[in-house]
């Protein structure tokens, strides 16, 4: 028997059943519980088995702990293994030299790739003089060709040397004009609150940023470039507003 969806009570069926916080619920009936907007379960929050979103997600109360040694060790050590802390880290060092230990196996390591180079850079440029040379021998060979040819053809111009035929000049074509950059002219927007996104097809946005390009998809998302970022996706038509 097929179950009952928990915002509409109808009867799901198994092409659009979504099972999600121990309930039964249609795709398009699992929304946020105060704006309504359609969720997914990559960007839903979860409290008292009922979906929100990030903007309307209930606020948690922290209980207050003791600064007790133990409390600080704990606290101390979670900050280091946190992304933000290890990012802090790489940027501090970044440009920094870092030594490398010049240990025999690291050195012999280097003279083989310097030696390595040096063999084929001395390969390369002995190959690009061989072949200039050979290409002006038979340069050579055709002059000396075409001169016989003309002394025996005119004997009166045998004391001259050959002058070849100059070349008609081909002016180079001049390259297309770019294109000019699209002008929008659709609508603006303006962010209501911050969000990140959850999906690599969706962008992140922060309070008072502007969204101008906008494609309206369907009741809760639409498509928009943020001109802070000049990053352009999906984004919840809710936390935004027309300007």
């Amino acid at each position: 028997m097929n179950p009952s969806c928990a915002r509409c009570k109808k009867t799901v069926y198994p092409m659009e059943k979504l099972n999600c916080l121990d309930k039964y619920w249609h795709k398009g009936c699992f929304s946020c519980e105060v704006c309504k907007m359609t969720l997914t379960m990559k960007n839903y929050k979860g409290y008292s088995k009922l979906p929100y979103c990030s903007a309307h997600y209930p606020t948690t109360k922290f209980t207050a702990v003791a600064d007790t040694p133990e409390n600080l060790r704990l606290a101390s050590n979670t900050k280091k293994q946190s992304n933000i802390q290890y990012h802090k880290d790489f940027e501090a060092q970044k440009g920094h030299y870092t030594p490398v230990a010049d240990d025999a196996e690291t050195k012999r390591v280097q003279e083989s790739n310097r030696i390595a180079s040096q063999i084929a850079y001395t390969q390369h440029s002995s190959g690009q003089s061989r072949l200039g040379i050979q290409q002006r021998s038979q340069e050579e060979v055709r002059q000396i060709q075409t001169q016989r040819r003309m002394s025996q053809e005119h004997p009166m111009a045998a004391d001259h040397s050959y002058q070849p035929p100059p070349q008609a000049y081909v002016p180079e074509p001049s390259p297309p004009a770019p294109n000019p950059a699209p002008v929008s002219s659709a609508k603006k927007y303006v962010a209501l609150y911050d969000y990140t996104a959850a999906d690599d097809d969706e962008v992140s946005f922060m309070e008072g940023d502007l969204v101008s390009d906008v494609t309206v998809i369907d009741d809760g998302w639409m498509e928009g470039r943020v001109e802070r970022t000049g990053e352009y996706g999906m984004l919840p038509s809710n936390y935004v507003e027309s300007i």
